[in-house]
């Protein structure tokens, strides 16, 4: 294919240009954006998404370099309450969302991170401005959430396939809330199924959960690699995770949806 989107990743550096945020969580290896662009040359691919890192903190800079450079990239930037004067040109800057975080379990949230709560309050601003919302979350909290996010004024996307539970299956109530949401058109979802599945035996088990997804509404599915797969090692190889998803959706028109006219609607 010499058309398609890979709609997650990120770059790193370099770090003499672009140096991180003091106060971080982690500290990644830099990650160019000519590497990308040669990684997303080998996945015959033509578009990507670049999300801002919590590392950097609220600097923008290198996102917006990069934006600016590359016309067939779009971004989403991580942004709090009063981080930035106006949301307004961002659009046009080529951002297409603002990245949260709500997630379960201790330490949920990285430092440099945008709540939910912050995701509300900007809400307003974000419509105004053309921009959706991006939001890292899990099947565990999401039932918590997910009636706010039928009201709010513009689409959101969950990254890494809602971080369903492996063990739970796809018949776990928490998980049916995730196809709901997809199935009411509200929701969109990224097909980034393999963090989810770094401590099972095989990645075969994500496969019940790609093929749900996909029953619920394949209109609201879009794929990402997650170069450079921050703290896995050893690294996925993106290209074999991009044929899994295609195998698993094993439907080429589905699969030209996920990758290209998806993606063009959200990001385009």
């Amino acid at each position: 294919m010499t058309e398609g989107w890979d709609c997650h990743g990120h770059v790193f550096g370099p770090y003499d240009r672009y140096p991180l945020a003091a106060g971080r969580s982690y500290t990644p290896p830099e990650a160019l954006l000519p590497d990308y662009l040669s990684r997303l040359a080998r996945l015959g691919l033509s578009h990507g998404v670049l999300v801002h890192p919590s590392a950097y903190g609220g600097d923008l800079t290198l996102l917006l370099d990069v934006l600016a450079a590359q016309p067939r990239l779009r971004g989403v930037i991580v942004a709090r309450p009063g981080d930035l004067p106006t949301l307004n040109g961002l659009h046009r800057a080529g951002v297409r969302a603002l990245r949260f975080s709500h997630r379960s379990g201790a330490g949920s949230n990285f430092q440099g991170s945008a709540s939910f709560e912050d995701l509300l309050a900007l809400a307003p601003a974000m419509a105004a401005a053309g921009l959706h919302a991006e939001l890292w979350t899990d099947c565990k909290v999401l039932p918590d959430i997910a009636p706010q996010l039928r009201t709010l004024p513009f689409p959101v996307v969950i990254d890494h396939m809602g971080g369903f539970d492996v063990e739970a299956g796809i018949d776990d109530p928490n998980f049916r809330v995730l196809l709901s949401l997809v199935e009411s058109g509200k929701v969109w979802v990224k097909l980034c199924a393999y963090r989810n599945l770094l401590k099972v035996a095989s990645m075969e088990q994500g496969l019940p959960f790609h093929q749900a997804l996909v029953a619920a509404n394949p209109a609201q599915l879009v794929w990402g690699s997650d170069w450079p797969h921050l703290n896995v090692a050893p690294a996925p190889d993106a290209l074999q995770l991009l044929d899994m998803m295609k195998r698993w959706t094993a439907n080429d028109d589905i699969t030209r949806q996920i990758l290209v006219s998806n993606p063009k609607a959200l990001y385009g």
